[in-house]
Parts: C-alpha cells; structure tokens; sequence
C-alpha cells in the first residue's frame, strides 16, 4: 500500500512538471510567432504588436490561474517588474486575483487540530461556509469561549509540497532562459527565480503575516477611523491565522453605503489620507489595496484586510522624498534625476540623457496643473516605458508604491468622479519640501554648504578647463549631439557623395567601353556594360530614395508653417 501511494505521488509530480513545460513551451512558441513580422497580416505595425500582446498577456494570467498557488503569486511579482516584462502584461497581470474552490471543511477542522492542539477547545463555533477562499488559503468565521468574534485563516492542505516542486521546476525553466544570449540581455532570470522562491516560501509561514497585521495595526492605533483587526497570538501557527472579526460593506458597494448615509467622498479621502501616512510616516504599507481588501463599517470607519502582501519604503528613500518633491514643484528634472539617482532608484553609471528627456516630458505633460483625475494612473504607464529594455532598474518597492497608489486611485474615482489623489497629497507634500530646513540655524548650515559646494567648484574649474583642452588637443575628447535636423543633413550628404560616387563610376566605365568598342577587338567593350548594370541600378534607385526623402521633409516644413 506504501508503494502505490509512493508511485501515485511520483506520477502525480511528474503530470505536474509536464504541464508546467507544456506552458512554457507553448508560450515561447507564441511569442517567437509574434516576432516574425509576416505573421502580421497587411504588414507589422506597433498597434498591431499591441493588440497581439494584450491577447497573450490574457492567456498567460489564464495559464497562471490554472497551474495554481504558487504561479499565481509568481505572476503577482512578475507584476511588479516592469524591466522584464512590457507595459501591456505588467497592466495584466496586475489585476490577477486568484479565486479558487474552497476545499471541504472536514479538512479545515483536520488543519486546525494538527496546529492548534489542545487549543482548538478555546472555539465554540466554526462556521462551516468560508467568508472567501484564495489560492493559499481560506477564511472561516468561529467564536471562542471568551465570546470574541473572530476569523480563522486556515492555509490550503498539502499546499507545501507543490509549491516546493513547483518552485525547483521554476528554477529550471530559470536556467534554460538564462542560457539562451537572446532571452538573458539584461536580465538575471536565476537570481529572479531564487528571489521568487525566498519570496513564495516566507508567504507560506502565516506568522510573518500575523506579524505584518499587527505591526500595520499598530500605525493606526490613534486613528479612530482607521480599523485593522488585531491578532490573537495563542490561536495562530505557521498554517493558521486567527485574526478579530471586523464585518465591513465592501468599499465598492456604493447602494449599501448610500442606504446607510454613509458620503463616499469622505471615505475616499480617509482612504488616501491613510496612504500617505503609511508612505510618508511609517514607510510600511498595504500593497495591494484593491475593492476586496478595503470595506467601510456602519459608523464610516474604513477597515483594512489581508495583509499577506505588505511594502516597506526603506529609510534612504525617505529621507530624499522631500528633495525629490521639492524638484517636482519647480519643473528641474536634472534635479530630480540627480535626487533619483542618489536615493538608489537609478544605478550608477549609465546613461542619463534618456531619463532626463522622459522625465521632463513626464514634468511638463502630467505634473503639471491642472492635474489630471488619473494622473498616478499614467505616471505608473510613464515609469513602464521607462524601465522596460533599458539599461538601467527601478526597484521593486518603488513600482509597489505606484501600484497601490494607483490602484486607490481607481478606487477613490468609484466612490467619487471629482477624486483627485494629488489634492489630497498636499497637506502631506509640502511640509516635505521645507522639512530640510526646519529652523533657521539649519537654513544657514545649508546656504553656507552650498556657497561651499559653489566655491569648491569655482576654485577646480580652472584644473577642469585645462585637462578638457588637453584632451580635445589629444583627440580624447568626444562630442555627442542629438540634433534631428544634423541627422538628416548628414543623411542627405552621405547619399549626395554615394550617389556622385556612382555616377563617376558609371561615366569611367562608359568611356572604357566606348574606347574599347572602337580597338580591333569590340567585342570587349561588352565587360565595362556588364559592370556598369548594377552599378546603374545602384544609382537608379538612389535617386529615387533622395527624391522620396526631399517629399517628405518639404510636407513636414508645410505642416510646421501652419
């Protein structure tokens, strides 16, 4: 009997690997499809591209949601990284929730025996239909001897052992992308794949979350509108959480709010109130805050749930919000950029002529007022263009922040259409702005460093000079322009010297065949024309490209006169 259950789980993990190759063969198949252009029918065009990716993104988040738990919450962190994947499946998988079956409540009973103990006397009551069940877990409502109402989070039986299996068939598809030059440029897929697992396994210890709950809770003690159930230590495990029974009307129900006078608006501002708190004060946040984690109680308090998937602003790039505020205000992107570059948002040593150029369209077009109801929305979309296929990385904690803030955003405008997220940030922004210089012994500490700074850069400027002369009389100096109108202009004359070049050609070997033609031996002078055809052919269509190129530049002066 020992055997067929030993050679029923061997099989049972082998059909399991096989599917999650089948998967990854057949979407490396899709996606090599889509990169041959004569698959596009009518020709390729980046709208096309867009609407091809858009439907694979869609069958990947499916493909996700039926291998289970652990690809799940691999593409809820693939989600936040927008250097691997582009803008469309980012947007996708994004928005992946996993609604599962629950699994039978004599197995829920079965887990909380073997967890609890003796402890499982302490509960008079389980209800035996769940509140809601996930892919990791699900929740059942119980009341304890002392009367305390509270929700059990009971974690999936034998979820263990196929995450662990479905976490070494990940490292092996990790390898194989690693291997192949054209997939690996740029990207570390087994260092992500071990990110991954360290990540999915401390998901499966319950107790880290029970920690995370109260240490969020603990933030908002003074908040009487603020509510975060408390954790009851004594009746929580590694596979079990035993959390306060908080009841709530979800945040989007807007009939159920209405019926209990309950103003929408206000509660979309206690909400992004709360954000900025946790962002700017506490640098510990709810990061996935989406209609199914949030709910309002009768009295209009907004409650928060699940807190398996938390973000923590690190201290470094607290410090730097201010400056980095202070930047946004005037319109310098240098600044920014410099501020960005400081905090470890950007790496060191790469280009930043790119960043700079996008971040002073992101400047101009989206932060600038009147500000637009969706504007964190189209920074999260500005920061995806960015990223992905550069040189350079955002890190993760940085696109949670946008994520959850764009996510309440879309929250805030469902409870109210005039919901504008940047107006509410103020109270918290500007005091960020001015919080360098706090007194005025530290305004004088700070323009006596930068006169410092200033003269240090006046005395090294000579020495500076000097050696850039050198190097231009050495040779060593190199001068880049951007300058769309150059480019042309070289493009133009570098056809002018092909397109002389050829007709030379085309003259010498004229004459070469006229001289040879008039010799004792004509035949000959059939060689220079031999020649002289493709070289003719050459210059033929040459002509017609400059031609094409001259139309093309006279519309688009006509179109910048009008």
């Amino acid at each position: 009997m020992i055997y067929i259950k030993e050679l029923l789980s061997f099989i049972e993990k082998n059909l399991r690997a096989l599917s999650i190759w089948k998967s990854f063969i057949i979407l490396l198949a899709l996606l090599w499809w889509d990169s041959q252009k004569i698959t596009y029918i009518g020709g390729c065009t980046q709208k096309k591209k867009e609407i091809r990716q858009k439907i694979r993104a869609k069958w990947l988040t499916k493909q996700l949601l039926k291998l289970g738990s652990a690809f799940i919450k691999l593409g809820q962190l693939l989600s936040a990284r927008p250097d691997v994947l582009p803008k469309g499946w980012i947007v996708e998988l994004a928005a992946l929730q996993d609604r599962v079956p629950p699994f039978h409540f004599e197995k829920a009973q079965e887990i909380l025996k073997q967890e609890l103990g003796s402890r499982c006397q302490k509960i008079i009551h389980l209800e035996k239909a769940p509140l809601g069940a996930a892919s990791l877990a699900q929740v059942h409502k119980a009341i304890l001897k002392n009367g305390r109402q509270v929700v059990f989070k009971i974690q999936r039986p034998g979820l263990e052992t196929f995450f662990k299996l479905d976490l070494e068939v990940m490292q092996e598809v990790a390898s194989l992308l690693q291997k192949n030059k054209a997939w690996s440029q740029g990207r570390d897929w087994v260092g992500m794949a071990k990110e991954c697992k360290k990540v999915l396994l401390r998901e499966l210890n319950f107790q880290i979350e029970a920690e995370y709950a109260a240490r969020f809770r603990q933030q908002f003690l003074k908040e009487p509108k603020i509510k975060i159930p408390g954790v009851i230590w004594e009746m929580t495990s590694e596979k079990v959480i035993c959390l306060d029974y908080l009841p709530g009307i979800k945040i989007n129900d807007q009939d159920s709010l209405a019926k209990l006078e309950i103003n929408p608006r206000s509660i979309a501002e206690l909400g992004a109130s709360s954000y900025f708190k946790q962002l700017i004060e506490f640098g510990f946040f709810h990061a996935d805050p989406h209609p199914g984690n949030l709910a309002v109680s009768k009295d209009g308090s907004l409650i928060f749930y699940d807190f398996g998937m938390m973000g923590m602003v690190s201290e470094r790039l607290r410090k730097r919000i201010g400056g980095m505020v202070k930047s946004v205000a005037l319109g310098d992107a240098s600044s920014l950029v410099n501020q960005l570059q400081d905090s470890g948002l950007l790496a060191k040593g790469i280009d930043l002529g790119p960043v700079r150029r996008l971040i002073r369209i992101m400047l101009k077009e989206t932060l600038t007022p009147p500000f637009s109801p969706d504007v964190i929305n189209k920074l999260s979309g500005d920061m995806y263009e960015l990223v992905y296929g550069k040189p350079f990385r955002l890190p993760v904690e940085l696109i949670f922040v946008m994520r959850a803030l764009s996510t309440f955003e879309g929250v805030g405008r469902t409870l109210d259409p005039s919901f504008n997220l940047v107006a509410i940030a103020k109270p918290y922004l500007i005091p960020l702005m001015t919080s360098n210089n706090p007194n005025p012994n530290d305004l004088i500490n700070e323009i006596g460093r930068q006169v410092g700074e200033l003269g240090s850069k006046a005395v090294a400027l000579p020495k500076r000079l000097d050696e850039s002369l050198e190097k231009l009389e050495q040779g060593d100096l190199q001068l880049q322009i951007r300058v769309g109108e150059s480019d042309r202009q070289l493009r133009r004359m570098i056809s002018a010297q092909q397109s002389m070049g050829q007709s030379i050609l085309i003259g010498c070997l004229g004459i070469s065949a006229a001289l040879l033609g008039s010799t004792s031996r004509p035949f000959l002078s059939i060689i220079p024309i031999i020649i002289a055809l493709p070289v003719s052919m050459g210059w033929i269509k040459l002509q017609l490209k400059m031609r094409s190129d001259e139309r093309l530049e006279r519309i688009q002066m006509n179109k910048n006169n009008l």
